[in-house]
């Protein structure tokens, strides 16, 4: 039996990939990817998913692989550019793929597989993308993209008969109709709806982690997770102010916190979680608590009581609201 490797998103196309390789009786080792930009499948807590449904319906294997500092190399300075935000995509294709093809000699599987159509996404799945990709990773020859296979120059799995081409097929473009038909004919009833893609497409979190790049080359873990969230403000280049929007990002904010950062709330009043990352002294410990008064229930009072909480303990200051022309100046 033949074997390969899968990159494996959990969305339709890379669980249609894997389905047309287990129809020719391939055996297939799916890789689920995780970074710090939230691309993985997670569960209802936020943490990256042990669970797949597909896998468990149909019966292939999904190791998780974080790809930690390496991602974030990339995402700083990708050789062949960002997207239209700060997304590297063929960057981060590259990337996947050469880890796949580490596990590939690992395994002793015959070639990878990636659940691409031509075509469907401007950046990375153009002809001479794909080319670029397959290239730079080191796997040329040995990248099988089942979906568009037809519109592709053989692969050495096609040519040597470990795979039928005759049973791979030939999308392209950007509508789904083609893939959906396919899904429905495997038996695949179940699958994510198509998504715009991971944070770093987004133009508000590239917005925020551009401006942390910006200021802090090498940022915390702490410092990434906590653009998910929030208001941001950028006081100065060393400092910034995270405001919680409600009880939900509060919990989220809090969850990345520790011991040794300082939180600001109003006790009286419905209030944000507010955190400072970066160099902070009294004066911005001042800025921080007008702002949260701000965004309280207490924002339409002259003054505020203001909760400060360190490693030290707690006190409390009081406060005029910031107002809207000094919180403009700041965010981000």
């Amino acid at each position: 039996m033949s074997k390969a490797i899968a990159l494996y998103s959990g969305g339709l196309d890379s669980i249609l990939a894997i389905l047309v390789m287990l129809k020719q009786g391939v055996e297939v080792t799916a890789l689920h990817f995780i970074n710090n930009f939230g691309c993985a499948i997670t569960d209802k807590s936020g943490l990256p998913s042990k669970s797949f449904p597909a896998a468990e319906k149909f019966g292939f294997k999904v190791q998780l692989i974080h790809l930690g500092d390496k991602f974030i190399d990339i995402v700083k300075n990708p050789k062949f550019g960002h997207g239209k935000n700060m997304n590297p995509c063929i960057d981060c294709k590259i990337l996947m793929i050469k880890e796949a093809k580490e596990m590939m000699l690992k395994l002793g599987a015959d070639f990878i597989i990636t659940g691409e159509v031509l075509w469907q996404r401007p950046m990375s799945q153009r002809r001479d993308t794909l080319d670029v990709i397959e290239k730079e990773a080191g796997v040329r020859g040995y990248l099988l993209r089942p979906l568009s296979a037809k519109l592709l120059k053989p692969t050495i799995a096609e040519e040597s008969g470990l795979v039928n081409r005759d049973m791979l097929y030939g999308f392209n473009g950007r509508s789904r109709k083609p893939q959906m038909a396919l899904a429905k004919e495997l038996g695949l009833t179940e699958y994510p709806a198509p998504a715009g893609g991971c944070l770093l497409t987004d133009p508000v979190y590239s917005q925020r982690l551009e401006d942390l790049l910006k200021y802090n080359p090498d940022p915390e873990i702490k410092d990434i997770n906590l653009l998910k969230t929030g208001r941001h403000f950028r006081i100065s280049e060393k400092t910034k102010i995270i405001v919680g929007r409600d009880e939900k990002d509060n919990d989220l904010i809090e969850s990345f916190l520790s011991d040794d950062d300082i939180r600001i709330w109003v006790d009286t009043h419905g209030s944000p979680l507010v955190v400072m990352r970066g160099h902070i002294d009294e004066e911005i410990i001042k800025l921080a608590a007008s702002i949260c008064a701000a965004y309280s229930g207490a924002k339409k009072l002259p003054s505020v009581e203001v909760t400060i909480q360190s490693r030290e303990g707690k006190r409390v200051i009081t406060t005029p609201p910031a107002d809207k022309s000094l919180i403009e100046k700041y965010r981000v």
